[in-house]
């Protein structure tokens, strides 16, 4: 008993350590969001200094952030609607295909999502100008549907891969129809991972980058875009950037926290049998 305490101790202080040196970039770009250019530059680093909200409110009311939000809120959440349910239901299919077709679908989704984001840019960009739908919320919900819909996929395919078959068979034994044993007897079980692959999309469409660089403009203009013209030839910079990137974290971090129950149970779903 002694011995596991101390292994429990051990583990628990690691992941303390593991936990203080991921959260140290978050802090040290809070001090900085909080500091005058002065400060900010300062070698070696002040730790005691005057906070300011000054690049905050810059940030909020002067550089347009919360316009920005709303276009990254607007497309991650439209993404997430479309992307979630039909790659559910592709998984579902896939993980209860028994045909030898299953395999090479799935590869064939993989190798699309292995492909650079450049090689893909292009044609979209040709796509939507040629449909007139550049700076639209449509161009970049269809190409972060198209992008995304591989990773989602064989993540939800994990997780219906771990409900046995045997509660299909035996939601149709019971009167249901194949939709009715999805929906009502499947679906529920899977819900934890419904909610990782939720999050996952969401931040995979929340934080593109070079999509957004190249089918938005001013109308539609994300925030990683945003951010990033701020530009470097001002020494306030570093400051408004980190009072940005502050402000970009908060959607993600809240969504989280509101999903946090079934993230967790997502997260450790079918680590244990038996």
């Amino acid at each position: 008993m002694a011995a596991r305490r101390n292994r429990h101790r051990l583990l628990l202080a690691a992941l303390v350590l593991f936990t203080l040196v991921n959260l140290v970039p978050i802090l040290w770009g809070l001090l900085i969001s909080l500091k005058q250019p002065a400060d900010a530059f300062a070698i070696p680093p002040k730790l005691i200094f005057t906070p300011t909200l000054e690049f905050h409110q810059e940030v909020w009311l002067e550089r347009g952030f919360a316009g920005y939000l709303l276009n990254s809120l607007v497309i991650a959440g439209v993404t997430v609607l479309i992307s979630v349910p039909v790659g559910t239901l592709a998984a579902y299919a896939l993980a209860r295909m028994r045909s030898r077709v299953a395999q090479p679908l799935l590869i064939g989704l993989l190798a699309v999502r292995m492909l650079p984001q450049i090689l893909l840019a292009i044609p979209f960009f040709v796509m939507a100008r040629w449909l007139g739908i550049i700076d639209t919320y449509p161009a970049m919900v269809l190409a972060m549907v198209a992008v995304n819909q591989p990773f989602t996929i064989w993540l939800m395919r994990s997780f219906f891969a771990d409900v046995p078959v045997e509660l299909d068979e035996a939601a149709l034994i019971d009167g249901c129809n194949r939709w009715q044993a999805f929906r009502l007897v499947v679906l529920p079980t899977v819900r934890p991972g419904v909610a990782v692959t939720a999050l996952f999309s969401m931040l995979l469409a929340y934080n593109e980058f070079l999509f957004a660089l190249i089918l938005t403009g001013s109308h539609t203009k994300t925030l990683p875009v945003a951010i990033a013209e701020y530009g470097g030839e001002d020494i306030n910079y570093w400051s408004l950037s980190a009072a940005g990137a502050i402000g970009i974290m908060l959607p993600p971090v809240i969504f989280t926290l509101l999903v946090q129950r079934h993230l967790i149970r997502g997260l450790t779903f079918g680590a244990v049998k038996g």
